[in-house]
């Protein structure tokens, strides 16, 4: 009963938004949401620039940077890029970008990727000092002939690359050696006290942003970057650089983006198996809440952790699930409530 009431609940807020997409994103206000769904393919769609779909609040920051993008002719891939960087160097809950939270060694160490709907991918895990680890990972997937990329390894493929790292201050503490922002720092010495390890749901652990943007020409890109777990084992790499895990994308189906306790999305394959549930008959909402039901069979325990799953069809459909309540998105320029299967 949970279920069909989520799902009831769900559809719902898909008409809303899909409304609120056709004002946000250039849509004729002819052209409604059924018309949509019932359409052969993303190209007739009149007047589409293209959709933006984000994780979290600070997907409003990412939106923005992508629909100037789209507005200007840009790709999908150029709109997943440019929306990270955004919230890279403005993300003020302190889960994106060197103004993280650091692990509990006090290191800022970040993981990104980034992947089109023919195939290409690109990521890179554990680095440190990279100012847009998203555009590190997107210079993987087009310079190299590999997907990841990690530790310093990535770090001096970065500097080859022209991108800016950062160095790291040696004498900044004799704990850590990293610089942290302020806040950051305050918050960090403050963990040290007790050294313990409690996740809290919805706030400073599970706020990677995630991202997926379709362009006028059907063209379809993700992308995700994050600190991680704040105060997480020194070395710990969550879903987000792993493709299949926290993005994915297949063309001419869809992609699937995922947020929230990585561990859990690893050991599912979260977004991937959104995306095979798509090619299979779902619609992207279906599709996300199959995936976090096989997100809770798997791991159990559903009230300790949160997973937010956003999925984005060739059609412009959306879906939107999540473990527990609270995990907001952003569509375009509008801010919406993901339904949840505990609430």
């Amino acid at each position: 009963m949970a279920v069909e009431i989520s799902r009831r609940t769900a559809l719902g807020a898909l008409v809303v938004s899909s409304l609120t997409a056709c004002r946000n994103t250039g849509w004729s206000e002819d052209s409604s949401p059924t018309t949509a769904r019932a359409s052969t393919g993303f190209s007739s769609l009149n007047n589409m620039k293209g959709i933006t779909l984000s994780t979290w609040n600070h997907g409003l920051t990412a939106n923005r940077a992508g629909i100037g993008v789209l507005n200007g002719g840009g790709t999908a891939l150029d709109a997943v890029e440019s929306g990270c960087r955004a919230v890279e160097l403005d993300c003020p809950d302190m889960t994106v970008g060197l103004a993280s939270r650091p692990d509990r060694d006090g290191f800022v160490t970040l993981d990104a990727a980034i992947m089109t709907g023919e195939g290409r991918a690109g990521a890179v895990g554990f680095v440190r000092g990279v100012v847009h680890p998203i555009s590190l990972a997107r210079a993987v997937m087009e310079r190299t002939p590999h997907v990841l990329l990690v530790g310093a390894g990535a770090e001096q493929f970065a500097r080859e690359s022209g991108l800016e790292v950062r160095p790291e201050c040696q004498a900044c503490d004799a704990i850590g050696g990293a610089c942290l922002s302020p806040a950051a720092e305050r918050e960090w010495r403050d963990w040290l006290l007790e050294r313990q390890y409690r996740p809290r749901i919805n706030i400073e652990n599970h706020d990677t942003i995630s991202m997926l943007a379709l362009d006028k020409n059907g063209r379809m890109a993700a992308g995700s970057t994050t600190s991680g777990l704040a105060y997480k084992m020194h070395g710990r790499v969550g879903d987000s650089p792993i493709i299949g895990a926290g993005i994915f994308v297949d063309a001419p189906i869809g992609g699937a983006i995922c947020t929230g306790l990585g561990e859990t999305v690893l050991r599912t394959l979260g977004a991937h198996l959104a995306v095979e549930a798509m090619r299979h008959g779902m619609t992207p909402q279906e599709a996300c809440e199959h995936a976090i039901a096989r997100i809770i069979e798997k791991n159990g325990n559903p009230a300790e952790y949160q997973v937010g799953m956003l999925a984005l069809d060739f059609h412009g459909r959306v879906g939107a699930f999540a473990v527990q309540k609270g995990f907001t998105y952003a569509l375009g320029e509008s801010l919406h409530d993901a339904p949840s299967e505990l609430r």
